[in-house]
Order: C-alpha cells, then sequence, then structure tokens
C-alpha cells in the first residue's frame, strides 16, 4: 500500500511543451507570412501553410502569437514554399493502379532571441501517393492538408529538438 502512495505522490498531473522542452524565457513568438517561390504551387498555399504553422505553434508549444517583431517576440519564424511538383511513379510489372506523387519542399529560417540568440535553418520534403486517374484538382485541398500536417510538425520538431 505504501509503495502505491508513494508512486502516486510522484506521478506527474500534467504533461506540456512547456514543462521543459522550450527555454522558460520564451513566451512570444511572430510568423512571417511565407513566400511561395513554386510557381504552380496554389496562390494561397504559402499562406494557409503560414496560419498552420502560427496555429501549431501556439497550440503545442503554447507561445503567444505577436503581430510583429516590435511586440520582442522570442522566437521568429520567416518561411518560404520552395518547389511543388507532380511526378508519376514507375510501373512495376504486378501493379494495376497507375499512381502519381505530389511532393512540397518548404524551408524555414527560425531566430530565436533569448535564453541566447541562435539561428535554425529547416527544409523540409514532404509527399504523398494518389491515384492517377483522379483529378488533381478535386482533390488538392487534401492532398495539401496531408502533406502539409507532416511539414508543420517537422517544423515543430526542429523548434523543440535544440532544448
Amino acid at each position: 500500500m505504501s509503495i502505491l502512495l508513494l508512486l502516486t505522490a510522484c506521478w506527474p498531473t500534467s504533461i506540456s511543451f512547456r514543462d521543459g522542452s522550450v527555454p522558460p524565457e520564451w513566451n512570444r513568438f511572430v510568423v512571417h507570412t511565407f513566400e511561395n517561390n513554386a510557381s504552380n504551387a496554389p496562390i494561397s498555399y504559402s499562406s494557409d501553410l503560414t496560419e498552420l504553422v502560427k496555429d501549431a505553434i501556439q497550440n503545442r508549444v503554447g507561445l503567444t502569437l505577436v503581430t510583429s517583431e516590435a511586440d520582442d517576440p522570442q522566437v521568429i519564424v520567416f518561411g518560404t514554399v520552395d518547389s511543388y511538383h507532380i511526378t508519376p511513379l514507375s510501373l512495376q510489372d504486378n501493379v494495376a493502379e497507375v499512381k502519381n506523387r505530389l511532393t512540397v519542399r518548404a524551408s524555414f529560417d527560425i531566430f530565436i532571441t533569448e535564453p541566447e540568440e541562435e539561428e535554425m535553418k529547416l527544409s523540409s520534403s514532404r509527399f504523398v501517393d494518389f491515384d492517377a486517374s483522379q483529378d488533381v484538382g478535386a482533390i488538392q485541398s487534401q492532398l495539401l492538408e496531408e502533406i502539409s500536417d507532416q511539414i508543420v510538425q517537422d517544423l515543430i520538431n526542429k523548434l523543440l529538438s535544440n532544448w
């Protein structure tokens, strides 16, 4: 009985990224609207990805979003959508379905102002395969949602990896 009491007394009541995975100096962040350097990507994709990154840092890391660098953020994120490609996958002997692959590559510069100045860089390339008979326009938002979730997770992992 005493062992059970001892274990429950030591058991954590909550676990979050704010409980040690980021420096205590980190309170605020700003994400500048990402550039779109991929000529064939949807026009709104870079701004959609920007909003997903903002939401992820707020909700998963627990920092407060500010509108500009004048608000003294400790984390500043810049990003670029570098490429957006659809390529056919090579056929194999026993495969009846023909697939295409949508690949998106994005790069990020993350500037940390506290506890000490640091710059982190990240290039994330993610893809999703889909049936070649499908109209890309009809499923593009679903495909981009899947890819974007992976890219955002890469960014969050990079942000939290050095601490």
